[in-house]
């Protein structure tokens, strides 16, 4: 691929175009599968000269990369079926399962067997960290001839004069301070034209939100609703280590009460450590909702602080998990674009799993992109094969059964139980034929409703937010823009403060957002992001954007 200097707009910056065939935005599994598959069935057609790149904001593939992560392995082995045999990086086959309801004063009721509910039951699955999953795709795209980029955030989504055909991206510049003006490290994004665009971005992806403001890709959807996941990996007791091994157990209850939703997870994923994590719904009212307070209280009830004990977390992540299901999802195809993965919302919220139907997004995506290049159609109506093909699929017959799901429990877990209960026997379609759905932001409560309780940290298992921030590894260049955005600080001061008490300081799982006792404005501190996006969704009137800082910033995920 070579590029060639062209000189753009008044302001006379002149950028690199480099045009490819498809560029692809994001390098998770959703991204890479259609990498992988897209090369090899452009191989099988004898057109191998058509050039595909995929582009990632991380500095390392891998390091914006977080998940639990329990696998279905329907996925990879549809994409490789000799995926074993290639290496692909599992940490263990699950052993045994079971769930937890975890009562207040410390006790729990254990569902195991055939009392377990049948979502939460792993036989056959695989413990794996995606991190590790991801780099080994990308070696695999890399083989078969897919150009990757990382450090490369992509700002803005290009569109042919006066259309609303997508004809590439831009990615950010470099080297701009603070106050705007440009640092003698200055470098102009880049120009990437490409018969099609393919956004892989994960959730909420600063293209695809704007994307979804500019198209007509929700109509007649339900708003995609989200939860916040917190995550940690512990070195924990040999005894510990050994007794939870290939284990899966999966918690639900405390520290939320029944009108939330929400849960967690204890994995085994080596004999001397332990992926633990907690999610909770984003629709949840209580304006000083913190969900890295409710995983620290999560830790000290003792069915988990036995297992902690003794051992030590050296890795922290938070992420944001779509969780709306069949009925929030967007048309998956528009003008020269493609949708894949959590961008798309491919993930079944009832099973808390995601990867093999993203693995699957992009094997169909890229079936549709292979068939519209040879056609020489990359329209809507050129690649309308991927809906298609998604409609017939095994993906769509599984985020169907469960389309009800996540709407129900949004009426609390006694009730939205009760419907789960009758969606298992009616096909998933439960109390009602189709539940609404609602925007998370428009859920939460005046300050003066708040029930949350305050959050007590030590130096053992109750870290505080900026020491688990320090275990991110989150890191971004201090001089430049900020990527976090308050469009209108004075909705901040005049109404937010009196009516949700500047929510914000509570959701933010990565303590960006501080207000200092008799300071009139937020402080941001912009390097303590870890990309998790909650402040994007759960802001109540929509005033926070995340966009993507320069190149290489924020966490960086090893083996999580």
């Amino acid at each position: 691929m070579k590029p060639t200097k062209v000189s753009l707009n008044a302001q006379g910056v002149e950028r690199e175009e480099l045009p490819v065939d498809v560029c692809i935005v994001g390098a998770g599994t959703a991204g890479l599968a259609c990498a992988i598959h897209l090369s090899k069935l452009l191989k099988e057609a004898g057109d191998d000269e058509r050039t595909i790149l995929v582009l990632d904001k991380a500095e390392e593939l891998g390091h914006h990369t977080l998940s639990g992560a329990v696998m279905d392995p329907k996925g990879i082995a549809e994409l490789f079926p000799d995926w074993k045999e290639r290496g692909f990086p599992i940490l263990s086959e699950v052993k045994d399962d079971w769930a937890e309801m975890l009562r207040p004063g410390g006790g729990s009721t254990k569902l195991k067997g055939v009392l377990c509910p049948p979502p939460l039951r792993n036989h056959g699955n695989y413990i794996v960290s995606l991190n590790e999953v991801v780099k080994w795709m990308a070696g695999q795209a890399e083989e078969a001839g897919v150009e990757i980029y990382a450090g490369f955030p992509v700002a803005e989504t290009r569109f042919e004069d006066r259309t609303d055909k997508v004809i590439g991206v831009q990615t950010r510049d470099s080297g701009i301070a603070k106050d705007g003006s440009q640092k003698a490290t200055f470098e102009p994004g880049m120009d990437v034209t490409a018969d099609v665009t393919v956004f892989a971005e994960g959730v909420r992806g600063n293209l695809a939100k704007n994307l979804f403001r500019r198209l007509d890709v929700m109509d007649g959807k339900n708003p995609q609703t989200y939860g916040t996941g917190i995550k940690e990996i512990w070195e924990v007791s040999p005894e510990v280590g050994k007794e939870m091994h290939g284990k899966v157990m999966h918690t639900g209850a405390y520290p939320l009460d029944m009108k939330s939703y929400g849960g967690s997870w204890v994995y085994g994923i080596a004999e001397d450590k332990l992926s633990i994590g907690f999610v909770v719904g984003l629709d949840h009212p209580d304006a000083k909702l913190d969900p890295h307070g409710l995983f620290v209280k999560w830790k000290q009830h003792p069915k988990i602080a036995r297992l902690l004990e003794g051992g030590k977390p050296i890795n922290y992540g938070a992420k944001c998990v779509p969780e709306g299901g069949f009925y929030s999802q967007p048309r998956l195809h528009g003008d020269g674009f493609v949708l894949v993965g959590d961008t798309a919302g491919f993930l079944n919220a009832a099973t808390l799993k995601g990867i093999h139907l993203s693995i699957k997004s992009g094997i169909l995506a890229a079936e549709a992109i292979a068939k519209s290049l040879k056609a020489g159609d990359t329209s809507k109506a050129g690649l309308e094969s991927y809906q298609e093909t998604y409609e017939a699929s095994w993906a769509r017959a599984e985020m169907f059964k469960y389309r009800n799901y996540r709407q129900a429990m949004a009426k609390g877990m006694v009730k939205g139980g009760i419907d789960f209960a009758v969606q298992m026997i009616t096909g998933g379609r439960g109390l009602v034929a189709r539940r609404p759905g609602h925007n998370d932001h428009e859920t939460m409560e005046p300050v003066s409703k708040s029930k949350m309780s305050p959050v007590k940290y030590d130096d053992r298992a109750s870290m505080d937010k900026l020491t688990d921030v320090y275990l991110s590894g989150a890191i971004h260049e201090e001089d430049q823009p900020a990527h976090l955005l308050v469009n209108d600080p004075s909705i901040c001061t005049d109404r937010c403060t009196k009516e949700f008490g500047n929510p914000c300081q509570h959701f933010c799982p990565a303590a960006v957002y501080e207000w200092p006792e008799g300071s009139a404005a937020v402080t941001i501190n912009a390097s303590n992001c870890v990309h998790c996006k909650t402040c994007d969704i759960m802001d109540p009137y929509e005033n926070i954007e995340w966009v993507v800082p320069e190149g290489g910033g924020g966490p960086k995920y090893l083996g999580m």
